[in-house]
């Protein structure tokens, strides 16, 4: 037996979050931008360097509620969860988070995301694009419940060194004993929130899951307690920056659906992700696209994400030569450069920006085996005074940044 929730048809216009009362009234130069049908502030000042470094530094509040979510529950909802994805998801405990990605048959990814065990028979899943259909098609047979809730539940990042002191003043319980990719069940005042300590900024960081219609107090709260640890309301933008620090991929930036991808070479493996550890081919059972990722793990994959830096005394070098320092975008640019070793094409970033942290130009790269390597030295385009030019980089292992305190 199948059942599935009712589905909201979705108009042309884009959706507000549950938090945009408060972020409209913070965010200064209504930068805002599109985010699974909803608009979200793209940065809350003119300037990105107060949000990174809340980041980094302090503490920064980010409305994530348009990740699609999924609440999945019956006695096969880890059957489902375990036939879709790479994960063996019979070893996942109650209150432990996954990350994982999932694939077709052919083992080309689908999406990427989470799953959290909510109880025995009761699952949350995250994703970046609606899954609904590839959950349902996957559920023939079998006696599950899937629920689409996106629009039900709100979800804040609180990402940052001082994120836990914080949370620790609005929280009915302490979270000092919460592990890296655990949850719990708290209140936030008199608002019941699950409390996840997962991020997107490769920082120490929480995500706070809470109904809709009980978000902004949460806010509230949250601001009012950081005022002192220096909380800042942060976009999208900022994240992005240090998103790729952490050696995070973002889709339809980084990879392509292999439902969206025009042709088979824009499609991509987790092994080509650097997903190898989130592929368990040890776990029991079928589950979709395995013949070909064990394929792939035998043979090698051909292409594979990897870190570049670029070598800041080349870079120099070339604007030098037209009387000029160096011109880096002050912002993530999604955008593909081409990656060249000793004149040849053999790869291209998807992703480039200043990391302000490590004081470096930093890119996530696709490189062909076997050019991505650590240290192989490679070249990628730069645009100087309108010509194209290749600087100098060399292959590094992700990610380009981990602080001690992220796990602790």
């Amino acid at each position: 037996m199948i059942s599935v929730a009712p589905m909201m048809l979705e108009t042309l216009q884009l959706k507000r979050t549950p938090f945009h009362e408060r972020t409209s009234r913070l965010c200064t130069p209504q930068n805002w931008r599109r985010w699974a049908g909803h608009i979200v502030a793209g940065s809350y000042e003119l300037s990105l360097d107060r949000e990174y470094w809340a980041i980094r530094d302090a503490a920064a509040l980010i409305d994530v509620s348009p990740l699609m979510k999924y609440v999945i529950e019956g006695p096969d909802a880890a059957r489902l969860l375990h036939r879709i994805t790479t994960r063996d998801i019979f070893k996942l405990q109650i209150g432990q988070v996954y990350y994982t990605g999932w694939c077709d048959d052919e083992g080309k990814l689908l999406d990427d995301g989470t799953v959290a065990r909510l109880d025995d028979q009761r699952f949350r899943m995250t994703s970046a694009e609606p899954s609904l259909r590839w959950l349902s098609m996957n559920a023939v047979g079998m006696n599950v419940t899937i629920s689409e809730v996106t629009d039900k539940m709100a979800a804040l990042s609180l990402q940052g060194p001082k994120s836990r002191a914080i949370l620790n003043r609005v929280c009915k319980d302490p979270l000092d004993k919460l592990k890296y990719f655990r949850m719990t069940q708290t209140s936030i005042g008199n608002v019941s929130v699950s409390v996840s300590r997962t991020g997107y900024t490769g920082d120490l960081g929480y995500e706070i899951w809470m109904d809709a219609d009980q978000a902004l107090p949460v806010w509230d709260a949250l601001m009012q307690a950081g005022d002192d640890y220096g909380i800042a309301p942060c976009g999208i933008l900022a994240m992005d920056m240090a998103r790729v620090e952490a050696g995070l991929f973002m889709l339809d930036v980084d990879y392509t659906s292999a439902t969206h991808a025009w042709i088979g070479g824009q499609k991509s493996t987790p092994f080509e992700m650097g997903l190898d550890w989130a592929v368990n081919l040890d776990k029991k059972g079928y589950f979709v696209g395995r013949r070909a990722l064990e394929k792939e793990k035998r043979e090698g994959p051909a292409w594979k994400l990897v870190g570049l830096e670029i070598d800041w005394v080349g870079l120099e070098r070339l604007f030098a030569d037209v009387g000029m320092p160096p011109q880096i975008p002050g912002m993530a640019m999604r955008g593909s450069l081409p990656v060249m070793h000793n004149g040849k094409q053999v790869g291209y970033a998807s992703t480039s920006t200043w990391s302000p942290v490590l004081k470096k130009y930093i890119a996530l790269v696709h490189v062909q085996r076997p050019y991505y390597e650590p240290g192989t030295a490679l070249t990628m385009e730069v645009t100087v005074e309108h010509h194209r030019r290749q600087a100098p980089a060399t292959v590094v292992k992700l990610p380009f940044y981990e602080p001690e305190w992220k796990k602790k």
